[in-house]
């Protein structure tokens, strides 16, 4: 079983990949893991990714598919089959995943995509509060102060802030959107409501999965 899954900052995607990797067995693939191992490793493209890192530059397009294709081709995933996740970021990794995805002799089975709501989101990720003595975190909504607690005793980091969590919501819908128009064109994906208890919504992916 191949799997991509997508979501927005916020949308629970982590949580829900932990428990489908758990469930079916698959190896979990997340961007930030592969290019550890990659450099780890001393991979052909690892090396090629480290040096970039090491000079403060983005990886380009091409070192990131690379690693993703290197990481595909191992035993384990063609054993077990995987979960990506974090990638693709772009319409253009996306087309360089499918050409992988031939190359190496294997599909994409399915695209889990966790669907919630924008302004949600934005109530969700920005109502974390730190108090400016202690350093403790709160949130306003899910994880408050006790009692009657007095605001200004506590301040929200720049990223924090609703302007903020909007700016960056709204560069990850426009990045996604058009990746998720070419998965729906082939039949791929399959929208879970995020919007509910954490268990509901892996038991509307786990049905999901075993259908596909």
């Amino acid at each position: 079983m191949n799997l991509l899954i997508m979501g927005l900052p916020g949308a629970g995607k982590g949580t829900q990949a932990a428990k489908i990797v758990e469930e079916f067995n698959v190896i979990h693939i997340s961007t930030g893991d592969m290019f550890r191992a990659a450099m780890a490793n001393k991979t052909e493209m690892g090396l090629l990714a480290k040096s970039y890192i090491d000079k403060g530059d983005l990886v380009p397009d091409e070192v990131t598919n690379g690693i993703v294709k290197e990481r595909l081709a191992q035993a384990d995933v063609k054993e077990k089959g995987f979960l990506l996740d974090g990638y693709p970021r772009t319409i253009d990794q996306a087309h360089a995943l499918d050409a992988a995805l031939k190359e190496l002799g294997q599909k994409l089975d399915g695209v889990i995509n966790i669907d919630v709501q924008p302004d949600s989101l934005v109530e969700r990720l920005s109502g974390r509060i730190i108090n400016k003595k202690t350093g403790e975190t709160f949130h306003k909504l899910f994880n408050p102060p006790k009692g009657n607690y007095d605001e200004n005793e506590y301040y929200q980091r720049e990223d924090d802030k609703p302007e903020t969590v909007k700016r960056r919501l709204d560069v990850n819908i426009a990045q996604g959107q058009p990746i998720l128009e070419h998965y729906r064109n082939l039949g791929l994906v399959r929208d879970i409501e995020g919007n509910q208890d954490i268990s509901d919504v892996f038991a509307e992916i786990k049905e999901a999965i075993v259908k596909l």
